[in-house]
């Protein structure tokens, strides 16, 4: 087949990542709608904090379970197919959550919550895997790093954006509403998606040659849709998968306390105003996105200088422990703005180094880049089903200084295990 031989201005490849930006955008928005809402779910619907916590566990357990799983099943049925699948079930789940009250009563509303937020998990479990992999195929090793904090800003200012907006929207409307309404753009983005997206850049019909050259023939990282069971044993037995794993453990709970329990923390603990806080909030994750983006920079630039090995440790090594002073720092500032401005420091400092996480998986991972991704994600999430209960129990204890401390040791850990990560050596 004849290829266009003009490169269009903005590439092929840029517009499939501009859907996974959006993707990640959106699956952010959806997750931390409920950590905000809380404020009012709680009075509302006569839960407790601990109640709240257990909905977030429910999502979180969904969604480090369905990672491995939703890594093979990306390889399995392709990009295209498992993005539109999973967003319509994730969109879903959210319009679940907005209604269970109308359908429900009594204590059939709380575990109705429950299961909408398990869907929600399952649902967005395969995104990043799936994108890794995307972006194993769609870009040149020497951008993977790149495109993968490119993808994290995504993320975060996706987390950014949500607390102002739900609390604006819950105002007007109702929690019910703000819920509904904030997740509804999504059906767009899925329809773009299944039109436009191909699994592969050969496969797309506005693919051109010289594109096709920029991007490289890099055959030992396309994605292998034969993953048998008896390959994927082999894959987690190798040291830097199942260490990354672990390291992303660690980390993710410090992104968990983060991520999901700032709004919270600045009303109970710094006793600013619900809208207030939602406008703070918005701090530490603008700063994530800050991070990851200049992580992305950062990392791209440091493997031709260092080699694939240290190119990928230096900023994890540096920035988690430094994590863990800031962490400190935020806790023992006497002033509230200057303990929202730690955070916001810290946040940016744990986010550097999502392009180390991630590029390495891929670098190691090669054709199953999605599996390996997946197991290293249930890793990083069952830091959040390990951190969730505890920062839950130790808050609603009035005890918001020790979760912080756990939070220093498990970041100290996770920097230090980099020791033992070879991206040198592939799974292939």
């Amino acid at each position: 087949m004849l290829r266009p031989v003009t490169v269009p201005f903005v590439r092929i490849r840029w517009r499939i990542f501009s859907f996974l930006f959006g993707f990640g955008f959106v699956a952010y928005v959806q997750q931390k709608s409920i950590t905000v809402a809380a404020d009012r779910i709680m009075p509302d619907l006569h839960l407790s904090q601990l109640q709240i916590g257990l909905l977030e566990q429910a999502f979180v357990v969904g969604y480090a379970l369905f990672q491995l799983p939703g890594g093979i099943f990306g390889q399995r049925v392709g990009a295209r197919r498992a993005f539109t699948i999973i967003g319509l079930l994730a969109f879903a789940a959210m319009a679940a959550t907005a209604m269970a009250p109308e359908v429900f009563s009594g204590e059939g509303i709380f575990l109705a919550l429950v299961g909408a937020q398990l869907l929600l998990g399952v649902a967005q479990g395969a995104i990043f895997p799936v994108s890794a992999g995307v972006f194993g195929a769609w870009f040149p090793p020497h951008r993977w790093a790149f495109v993968q904090g490119l993808q994290t800003m995504g993320l975060q200012l996706g987390a950014a954006v949500t607390p102002p907006a739900v609390a604006a929207l819950m105002l007007g409307l109702g929690w019910q509403q703000a819920l509904f309404w904030i997740s509804a753009p999504v059906l767009i983005l899925i329809g773009c998606w299944a039109w436009y997206a191909r699994n592969t850049p050969a496969e797309h019909p506005a693919m051109s040659t010289p594109e096709l050259v920029e991007i490289g023939d890099h055959r030992a990282s396309v994605v292998d849709s034969t993953i048998s069971f008896a390959r994927l044993l082999r894959v987690l037995q190798w040291r830097s998968v199942y260490v990354i794993a672990l390291s992303y453990l660690c980390m993710n709970y410090v992104f968990y306390l983060l991520s999901n329990w700032v709004f919270l923390y600045l009303v109970q603990e710094r006793h600013f105003s619900v809208l207030e806080s939602g406008w703070l909030a918005t701090g530490p994750p603008l700063a994530a996105a800050l991070g990851a983006g200049l992580g992305g920079v950062i990392t791209n630039a440091a493997l031709p200088r260092f080699g694939t090995r240290w190119g990928y440790r230096i900023v994890p090594l540096v920035a988690l422990p430094l994590a863990g002073l800031l962490l400190l720092a935020a806790v023992r500032a006497g002033n509230a703005y200057l303990a929202v401005a730690m955070l916001a420091a810290c946040y940016l400092v744990v986010e550097l180094t999502e392009a180390s996480y991630w590029g390495t998986a891929m670098t190691i991972g090669g054709s199953d880049t999605m599996a390996v991704s997946g197991f290293m994600n249930t890793g990083g999430n069952l830091g959040g089903i390990v951190g969730i209960p505890i920062v839950a129990y130790l808050s609603g204890h009035h005890e918001w200084n020790a979760a912080f401390f756990v939070g220093i040791g498990f970041a100290v850990v996770s920097g230090l295990s980099w020791l033992l990560i070879d991206a040198d050596r592939s799974v292939g």
